[in-house]
């Protein structure tokens, strides 16, 4: 089938994408936690636990995407229950509530975002920790510090979710063909 062709092609790329920036966000929110354990200057109790916690998703990430990428591309037809539709849904599912919950936790924690160049206090890694969370520092068209912090956390949420739908509607094809959420991503 054609979309078997996409999914063979798609699926390196989109997992590739998310180890990539999984790695970026795990190595940054490692560096912030072993600061905070060093120097205990962390900005609250809550934005060093959501930092762990981050440390933990971007590593389960990193581990779980790498498995199922050689495992694709290892056997991507041939009926193992790992390269499954139905263990692909499992693991990006959970994965996508850890992203979710943890983009979304940071960003609460520092609510929203600071924009370093122009706060009246001290903000310990404060371009670090807008990069781990997803604040985007732009001040009317122009880049504050030189630099736009693109969001790695809610960018590895957008490239999960991406992958978590096309799994779903992998599985809804895999249904309708007889074989269940047991059957393989392509064919």
């Amino acid at each position: 089938m054609a979309i078997d062709k996409h999914v063979r092609r798609g699926h390196p790329i989109v997992f590739g994408l998310i180890i990539f920036f999984a790695i970026i966000q795990a190595s940054l929110a490692t560096w912030l936690t072993q600061r905070f354990n060093q120097h205990h200057n962390y900005l609250s109790v809550s934005v060093r636990d959501r930092t762990r916690f981050l440390l933990f998703t971007g590593w389960w990430t990193v581990f779980f995407s790498l498995w199922y990428l050689v495992l694709f591309w290892h056997a991507p037809s041939q009926g193992s229950v790992l390269t499954s539709v139905g263990s692909h849904g499992v693991f990006l599912l959970l994965t996508w509530i850890f992203w979710t919950a943890g983009a979304a936790s940071i960003t609460a924690a520092l609510g929203g975002g600071y924009n370093c160049s122009r706060i009246d206090f001290s903000v310990p890694y404060c371009n670090q920790l807008n990069a781990l969370e997803g604040e985007y520092t732009i001040c009317c068209s122009a880049i504050i510090n030189s630099q736009i912090f693109l969001g790695f956390s809610w960018a590895v949420w957008i490239l999960v979710t991406i992958a978590l739908i096309v799994v779903i509607f992998r599985g809804i094809s895999s249904s309708r063909r007889g074989d269940g959420f047991g059957g393989q991503l392509v064919d």
